[in-house]
Parts: C-alpha cells; structure tokens; sequence
C-alpha cells in the first residue's frame, strides 16, 4: 500500500518558484510584490496543486471571512427570505454565513453568541428576544429590528412610517371605520411601532380605528372573537383591517371569509411584510412591503466595516405599497 501522498506547503512553493518564503506568503495573501517574482509563485502554486489551509490562515490571522447569523427559525418566511439575502450578501464579499437558530429561547441566544465568538466568527447579525443581551466586545454586532442601545446598530425598516401608509391607503380605498391587529412581542422592539404608526396615519385622516393587540404566540382565539365582536356584534362594522404581519392578516382573511363576508367586497386587508406565495409567485395580500434584500445588504455592509465611529444607531429603510387583491385598488 502506498504512502498517501504529503501535502505542499508554502517551503515547496518557494523552492519550486526560486523565490523566498515571505515572497510567497505575500502572493497568497494578495499583498504587493514585484511582478515577475507574482508569476513565478502562481506559476509554482498551479504546478504543485498548492492549496492554502483555511484553518491555518484563520489562526494566524485572526480571520476567519466568517459571519454568524442568529435567527429564531426559517420556518417564518421574512426569516427565511433574511437569511438568504445575507448568504447572498456574504458570499459576494468573500465570506461565509454560519446560520444559528434560538427556537425565541432567550437563554439560547446567549449560549449561540457564546458559541459564535469561541469559533472565531468575523461578526455578528442577530435578530434576537433577549431584552438583557451582553454583546462581546471585540466583534462586530449589528442587530436586525431589536435596538439593543447606541453603541449596536440595529438596521430595520420603516415600521412607524409603514403603519401610517397603511392607514393612509385604507382611508383612500374608501374604508370607514379600520382596525389594527397587531400580534407582537411584549418587548420594545422596531416592529412593534407598525401600530403606533398606523393609530397616527388615522389620526391624521380622521379615521375612526380600534386596535386588538394579542400576544406573541396567542391562539388565533382572541382575533376571532375581536372581529366576530367588530364585524356581527355592531351597527358600526369595520370595512378596513391593517395587520401588523402577512401571516397575521392571511389569519384574519381566513376568519372573515368564515363569517361568511367578502374580501375585499366587505372588508378590505392590508399586511406588512411583502410575502408571497411560495416564495415568489402571488403576494399573500396587499400589504407593506419591507426591503428585505436591502436590510441584508446593510446589515452585511455595516457588519464588515468592523468600525461603528459615527455610525447610526437606527438605520431605518423606507417600505413601499402593494396591492395583492385584498384592497379594492383600481386596475
């Protein structure tokens, strides 16, 4: 049996190009050298099959072109659709994703950031539910929708102004009388503000508004009987429904239609997201759509400059209007 065959290192590249060591060193970490002393290290590199040890370079550069993205899941689809926007992002600067979940465990996000830092990631993109988050120091953290405090950026979108658009639509579309469901976290965080945005945009247009504010994780039980309440139970039924989420809202179209009334004959619906069906064919509904791609690609951009000196602690992207037939938008 033969002897397997002994890896080539950077010596054997130096022999074999007739350079010294600190030449091909400099090559293959993309340092300056003169010109034909390049050549002869990559002419050298293809004709021995050299392959640089990742591990190796990580430990002595402290580099690793790795960053950790913590999520709750992916089985929500703004999770999922974050996270392949961030790979995306990653890959084309160079870098690597390592994908963590906390399953909404408070205790958990600690032990992954934990976990992150001990394998040497570059930084950290984390949308988490721990109010009480010790940040490492040394690495890079930017948060997703959760503001942690001014020395961590937190990239969101514009979730005060998204409920105020809401209400404006609903009130141009003709409603008379609209409702805010909003089923969110009992913590303050930026999506949290979708309602606080949408109770101003009806102030603003005079329009009459009640508000159901579930908690996270709830039986769809007090929705039900929040809009059996407004829409069978009352002279004054509502005609207009903005949902702080997609998947919130295809919930409430489910009810009503139970009910026996219309969408968007009887009630119109607007959600906040921008989901689609199977990823990308009809929306979910009309709704709010948020720049996932850009709050990836800023997320990334932030992460990697390793230098947050007069960086914004809130960076908050603009969201945009889509009809999706839940609305009674004109052809």
């Amino acid at each position: 049996m033969k002897n397997e065959k002994r890896a080539v290192t950077m010596s054997d590249v130096a022999r074999e190009a007739g350079v010294a060591l600190g030449t091909v060193s400099k090559v293959i970490n993309g340092l300056p050298v003169g010109e034909s002393y390049r050549r002869k290290v990559e002419a050298a590199v293809e004709k021995l099959d050299y392959r640089v040890n990742p591990s190796a370079k990580a430990l002595k550069s402290n580099h690793t072109s790795t960053i950790a993205l913590i999520l709750p899941n992916t089985i929500i689809p703004f999770f999922a659709l974050l996270t392949q926007y961030v790979n995306m992002a990653l890959e084309r600067r160079g870098y690597k994703m390592m994908l963590c979940f906390s399953e909404y465990d408070r205790d958990r996000e600690q032990e992954l950031i934990s976990m992150v830092v001990q394998n040497r990631v570059d930084g950290i993109i984390a949308l988490t539910y721990n109010p009480r988050l010790e940040i490492p120091k040394g690495v890079p953290f930017v948060t997703i929708d959760r503001f942690l405090g001014v020395s961590v950026p937190c990239v969101a979108s514009d979730n005060f102004g998204g409920g105020q658009l809401a209400a404006r639509k609903l009130a141009e579309l003709g409603c008379r009388r609209v409702a805010c469901l909003q089923v969110g976290s009992v913590l303050t965080t930026e999506p949290n503000k979708r309602k606080d945005g949408f109770v101003s945009g009806c102030m603003a247009a005079g329009l009459p508004f009640e508000i159901c504010n579930p908690p996270d994780g709830a039986s769809t039980t007090p929705l039900e009987i929040f809009l059996h309440r407004h829409l069978l139970e009352t002279d004054h039924p509502l005609d207009g429904l903005f949902c702080s989420a997609d998947l919130v809202a295809h919930q409430a179209i489910g009810i009503i239609r139970s009910m026996g009334l219309r969408v968007p004959e009887d009630v119109q619906v607007i959600g906040f997201d921008g989901l689609r069906i199977l990823g990308d064919q009809e929306p979910v509904c009309s709704s709010i759509v948020q720049p996932i791609s850009d709050l990836a690609e800023t997320a990334v951009s932030i992460v990697l400059s390793n230098d947050f000196t007069g960086c914004t602690p809130l960076i908050c992207l603009p969201v945009s209007y889509r009809p999706g037939g839940t609305t009674k938008d004109p052809a």
